[in-house]
């Protein structure tokens, strides 16, 4: 299919219909990873016309995105980032991890947006944010694929650093997602201590699986599923 950039439409009609002057486009990267950190990127890029072959970061080779995420880092407007550790996400869910993270990115742009476009179909942040949330919106918005860009080359960059005193575990290539050197590696020498230990994948482990954290349904705080699958060989 044909490269068809970004544009400002989502931007465009906000400001039309809500009167919203300061939009930040949020995007995530590590939610589906065993290992490290989930990471936001909140970035407000007002109308400009986008650099070159700005889209979602997981189409663009990691030569091209690293040297376009230096190019928007002083393109945009404003930029922040905001991350949910490990354990925070073993303690809270990957949903309550996950705003919270984008809650940190947010505040910590030097002005408070007025609106907020999120990525994909879920409203993980809800009041006091007006948000709007698009289905692939790292493709086709311009303010989402900017975040989604410097969100994957910040986490990418971060993970190389924890696995540097792990590296039969690939942290510099894997980010801390399933591979088959990571699962070999937790196969044998089990969990980093920057593994998610109430991810699922430890109830294939059954010399780690008493590592496990498990919270309490009652308190509300049940991690969600998806990203957790376990061994597949």
């Amino acid at each position: 299919m044909p490269y068809e950039p970004p544009t400002h439409t989502v931007e465009r009609s906000l400001r039309a219909t809500t009167g919203a002057k300061i939009i930040a486009g949020v995007d995530e990267v590590g939610r589906g990873a065993w290992a490290g950190p989930v990471t936001v990127c909140a970035a407000v890029t007002g109308l400009r016309r986008p650099p070159e072959g700005l889209t979602d970061s997981k189409l663009i080779t990691v030569k091209r995105r690293t040297q376009l995420a230096g190019t928007l880092r002083s393109w945009v407007t404003a930029y922040a980032l905001g991350h949910a550790s490990h354990e925070e996400i073993d303690a809270l869910g990957m949903t309550a991890a996950l705003r919270l993270a984008a809650v940190r990115a947010l505040e910590a742009l030097p002005e408070r947006p007025d609106a907020v476009i999120l990525d994909g179909k879920h409203d993980y942040l809800g009041a006091p944010w007006q948000v709007r949330t698009v289905i692939k919106g790292d493709q086709s918005c311009v303010a989402v694929a900017a975040a989604s860009v410097i969100a994957k080359v910040h986490r990418d960059g971060m993970m190389a650093e924890l696995g540097a005193d792990h590296t039969d575990f690939g942290f510099a290539d894997n980010a801390g997602y399933p591979s088959p050197v990571h699962k070999a590696a937790l196969l044998e020498r089990g969990p980093t201590p920057y593994h998610r230990l109430s991810w699922a994948y430890l109830d294939a482990l059954p010399r780690w699986r008493h590592l496990k954290k498990v919270r309490d349904p009652a308190e509300g705080n049940v991690p969600v599923i998806e990203g957790q699958l376990g061994f597949d060989f």
